[in-house]
């Protein structure tokens, strides 16, 4: 761990780049709140040209949740980088009309309402792929488009129960829990952006059509579970919470230092295991028969547990880091924001960048994740204020007058 002060200009100043992957691609982000969002800035990071809609009144729901500073959204500023908005009442005709404008020479359109929502308002598939037949329609929903449960309503938190994550979490004589952020959205954010990709690839390099995707939230949390289903229709065994020990690796646990503070591990190979018995000077315990292989430790875990942890609560966490690393341990120090922001590793690798913002004068935020290293993306600005590109858009590239503009304006459709 560094021992300095967090300081917001030891952190770049974000850089253009001006050869992102998917320059040329454009997007509608007709989406609310978390996941749809999340999925088009993820494109939008790399270059996608992503123009967000939302409601005139009431904007996107997501510039209500907290944090909010001063009457600025920041998680918006964060969700909604590199994206030009504009207002627009999908729900009332003339907005839908124009709506239909804006999808022609459009690669994908991305929207997450309850299923049927786009129908009612007359902007379904079937009118999409009349407009262009090369347009990608990724539908992002609770429960997906078919099936008893797919007008329900569904979130993050509502997938990740129902997809068997929640009963994962917590003690084993406890209640399960959540994750405490909106984890369910944002996998499904992750597999929209991919999704998007095979179908673009589909489309320009095998000579197909535009397509429907039809991303449910809790299928792609499910589909984060792995092992879980195979496991349950071979072995009847049904995976249950164990706290902060891994079920099937030990030592696993979280581990308290001598001040307080938190690390964990969990010797997942067999070469880890002799590494760390070495670090805490216990080496021993590699031909203990309770101890010699994996199998043999997950039966004992509570005593190999107990040992690891005794011996680092005997420890700061920095002896325990520098312990550790010496003998090149897998581990982690649990960090907290501030930890985040002072260590060299996030540093290094400019996992974070300073962006100018007129709202904020300058913001940290996380830098574009992966790393190209011929094609790199960047965060050119922030989440902008609700119609920011009304007349760039609808006025420069829609071709509509001021005048006009204006009339949309009084009628709320814009």
């Amino acid at each position: 761990m560094a021992d300095y002060t967090k300081e917001h200009y030891d952190f770049p100043l974000t850089r253009k780049s001006e050869n992102k992957p998917l320059k040329g691609v454009r997007v509608i982000d007709a989406g609310n709140m978390v996941a749809a969002p999340f999925a088009t800035v993820l494109l939008a990071d790399f270059g996608a040209e992503v123009i967000k809609i939302e409601h005139p009144k009431y904007g996107d729901g997501q510039r209500n949740l907290e944090p909010i500073m001063n009457g600025i959204p920041l998680w918006w500023k964060s969700v909604s980088r590199n994206k030009r908005c504009i207002t627009l009442d999908l729900g009332k005709v003339e907005g839908a009309e124009i709506f239909k404008k804006l999808v022609r020479g459009q690669d994908v359109v991305v929207e997450n309402y309850r299923p049927g929502t786009f129908e009612k308002w007359g902007i379904g598939y079937d009118t999409i792929r009349a407009i262009d037949p090369k347009i990608i329609l990724l539908r992002i929903s609770g429960f997906g488009q078919t099936g008893p449960y797919k007008n329900r309503a569904g979130f993050g938190r509502v997938a990740e129960a129902m997809s068997g994550l929640t009963n994962l979490i917590g003690e084993p004589d406890g209640p399960p829990m959540s994750p405490g952020y909106p984890l369910g959205d944002l996998i499904a954010g992750i597999f929209g952006a991919l999704s998007v990709m095979m179908a673009l690839y589909h489309r320009d390099l095998r000579g197909g059509e535009g397509q429907v995707i039809d991303l449910a939230l809790y299928e792609a949390v499910f589909r984060f579970l792995d092992f879980d289903p195979i496991q349950y229709d071979q072995m009847k065994i049904v995976h249950q919470r164990t706290g902060n020990r891994v079920a099937y690796v030990a030592p696993s646990s979280m581990f308290k230092t001598k001040e307080g503070k938190y690390l964990t591990l969990a010797a997942s190979t067999q070469n880890v295991w002799v590494r760390l018995a070495k670090a805490i000077d216990r080496e021993e315990l590699t031909t203990d028969p309770k101890f010699i292989d994996n199998p043999a430790r997950v039966i004992n875990s509570k005593e190999i547990n107990g040992i690891v942890g005794a011996w680092i609560e005997q420890h700061s966490r920095d002896e325990v880091i520098e312990r550790f690393d010496q003998f090149e341990v897998a581990y982690s120090a649990v960090f907290d924001m501030e930890d985040v922001f002072r260590d060299v590793q996030y540093r290094a690798r400019e996992a974070m960048v300073r962006v100018p913002d007129p709202d904020l004068g300058e913001a940290i935020v996380q830098n574009v994740v992966p790393k190209f290293s011929a094609t790199p993306g960047s965060v050119d600005f922030l989440g902008a204020k609700m119609g920011a590109h009304n007349e760039e858009i609808y006025g420069t590239e829609l071709g509509l007058s001021k005048e006009r503009l204006k009339q949309l304006k009084d009628a709320g459709i814009i």
